[in-house]
């Protein structure tokens, strides 16, 4: 990996992140940053992140092939570069088909997509690619420095590093509620799942990894909820978390759960202190 990512590092969508934030969670001595909720175009939510910190990455988890023209991202990208050099990498995806109007082909759009990239001169090692299934998974090893796998489990870890074999990244996203309850630990979980269980991108790969139509009804199985959002106490959570690297990942992105307002930094200087 021509960036360095650590073995953990934090998940959100730009309205969690900012200034302050950033600076804690490199301070507690996480290795990246993740901006998810399809970054946009310009990238300027990960110029914050970046200004804001001094050495850990930032990355996108992802930029949505279908907003964001592969030349426009490409010359964020290479913005990026000349600011801070060496601490970006590009992960983008397919999105869903669900809120896309013109989604179509999505894998011929991925190579093309990519191919632009290329011509775009983004180097193959400072970009990832979302992937959950078989066939995208090798396209990540192929044409990126791995995968960014969202919403899985170690079982789908281990399998997603048997097809990518040894040598690519594989760094997954992991959601966790920092609750001892568990029925209150679920009932955060499943507010935050309820959108993802209407997209057959994830529906699909829970049922590859054996869940049923039952597990998917009123708003998932508390079997499938354990199994996507981890849940306890920092300790317990931890544990979770180092069964994904474990199964072969490199690195995990960790995304908190909580009530609107909380402020996050505390339960991941928890997390940080158990997980060292």
């Amino acid at each position: 990996m021509a960036v360095e990512l650590g073995r953990y590092g934090v998940w959100h969508g730009p309205q969690h992140f900012g200034p302050e934030l950033a600076a804690g969670l490199e301070q507690a001595g996480y290795g990246a940053l993740w901006l998810g909720a399809s970054p946009d175009t310009g990238l300027r939510d990960a110029e914050v992140l970046l200004a804001a910190t001094t050495s850990v990455a930032v990355g996108t988890s992802i930029v949505n092939m279908w907003k964001s023209p592969a030349a426009d991202v490409a010359a964020s990208y290479h913005r990026l570069e000349v600011e801070q050099p060496g601490r970006f990498l590009l992960g983008v995806g397919i999105g869903h088909r669900e809120r896309n109007d013109d989604y179509r082909s999505p894998y011929e759009t991925i190579v093309s997509y990519l191919d632009e990239l290329d011509d775009a001169k983004v180097p193959a090692d400072r970009r990832a690619l979302a992937a959950l299934g078989p066939k995208v998974l090798q396209l990540s090893g192929a044409r990126t420095a791995g995968a960014l796998p969202y919403l899985t489990t170690p079982e789908h870890t281990k399998e997603a590093r048997r097809i990518l074999g040894g040598g690519v990244l594989l760094a997954p996203e992991q959601m966790i509620v920092l609750e001892t309850d568990p029925e209150v630990a679920r009932a955060t979980a499943r507010d935050r799942l309820a959108s993802y269980l209407q997209l057959t991108n994830y529906t699909s790969n829970f049922k590859r990894l054996g869940f049923t139509d039952d597990d998917l009804a009123d708003g998932g199985s508390d079997r499938l909820v354990d199994a996507m959002v981890l849940h306890g106490s920092a300790v317990e959570v931890a544990e979770g978390l180092k069964a994904h690297l474990d199964a072969g990942a490199d690195h995990v992105a960790i995304q908190q759960l909580g009530r609107e307002g909380i402020d996050l930094l505390p339960g991941y200087e928890a997390l940080a202190t158990v997980l060292g």
